[in-house]
C-alpha cells in the first residue's frame, strides 16, 4: 500500500499565537520560516507527522530575524525583531525563496487526519498530557478551534502500530477562550482553570488558536 506524503497548510487566529507555538514553555524554541503562499508572505512553524507535514501560519506583517516572545506580568509580548538584545526567548526566521519542503499540498484527505475524540472534562485533557514514556520530553500544546456554534480545546496523541494513528483528543468549551494557557495544579485536587498569569508551584498548557475549523482535526462542521 503506498503512502501520500503531504504538506498541510493550518492558518492559526493571530501573529502571538505562532509566537506561542513556537517560543512558550520551550527549552529551545522552534524554527520559524518566512515564504510565499499564494502570492503572500507568511511566517510559519511546523509540527512533523508520520506522513504529513502540519504548517502553522500567519501573514507575515514586518521584517525581521527573530521571532520574539516573553510574558511579563500576566501579558504576552510578541514581536518580529533584528537582533536578540533583552530578556526573551527567541525563535530564528528563516527567510525562503522556495517553499520549505518538495511535499505536495493537498486540500483534504490528509493520510494523517486525527481521529477525534471526546474528553469528558478539562481535568482529564490536562492528564492526558504526561507521557509516562517520555516524563521528561512533554508536549504540553493544546489546541482550540471553532466549532459548530462554539469552540472546542484539544489534546493530540500517537498510536503506533503497524503505521502511526493520530487522536484528537478535546473538550467541548462553553465560548472562545480568552486566555493563553491552561493552568493545573491536579495534584491538589484543583480543577484546571484559563489564565495569563504564571504562579508558582501549578503547570501550564500554551493554547494554539486556530483561525478556522480544519478538515486535518476530523472534526466536521
Amino acid at each position: 500500500m503506498s503512502i501520500t506524503q503531504d504538506e498541510c497548510f493550518v492558518e492559526l487566529s493571530s501573529f502571538d499565537d505562532l509566537a506561542r507555538y513556537a517560543c512558550a514553555l520551550q527549552e529551545y524554541p522552534k524554527r520559524v520560516y518566512s515564504q510565499e503562499l499564494d502570492g503572500s508572505r507568511i511566517i510559519s512553524s511546523s509540527m512533523t507527522l508520520a506522513n504529513t507535514l502540519v504548517i502553522f501560519y500567519v501573514p507575515m506583517s514586518k521584517s525581521g530575524r527573530y521571532v520574539s516572545y516573553q510574558v511579563t506580568v500576566g501579558k504576552e509580548i510578541c514581536d518580529i525583531v533584528e537582533s536578540t538584545k533583552i530578556n526573551s526567548h527567541y525563535a530564528p526566521i528563516v527567510h525562503m525563496e522556495s517553499d520549505i519542503s518538495s511535499l505536495p499540498v493537498k486540500t483534504k484527505d490528509f493520510s494523517d487526519s486525527f481521529h477525534p475524540i471526546k474528553v469528558k472534562d478539562l481535568g482529564s485533557l490536562a492528564r492526558l498530557t504526561y507521557d509516562p514514556e517520555f516524563p521528561d520530553e512533554q508536549n504540553l500544546t493544546l489546541y482550540a478551534l471553532p466549532y459548530k456554534k462554539s469552540w472546542v480545546i484539544g489534546y493530540i496523541t500517537s498510536l503506533e502500530m503497524d503505521e502511526v494513528y493520530y487522536n484528537f483528543n478535546y473538550v467541548e468549551l462553553d465560548s472562545e477562550p480568552t486566555k493563553h494557557f491552561v493552568k493545573y495544579q491536579g495534584n491538589q485536587g484543583q480543577d484546571p482553570e484559563f489564565s495569563d498569569n504564571f504562579d508558582h508551584g501549578y503547570s501550564y498548557l500554551p493554547i494554539i488558536k486556530i483561525k478556522t475549523n480544519h478538515s486535518i482535526f476530523g472534526l466536521s462542521d
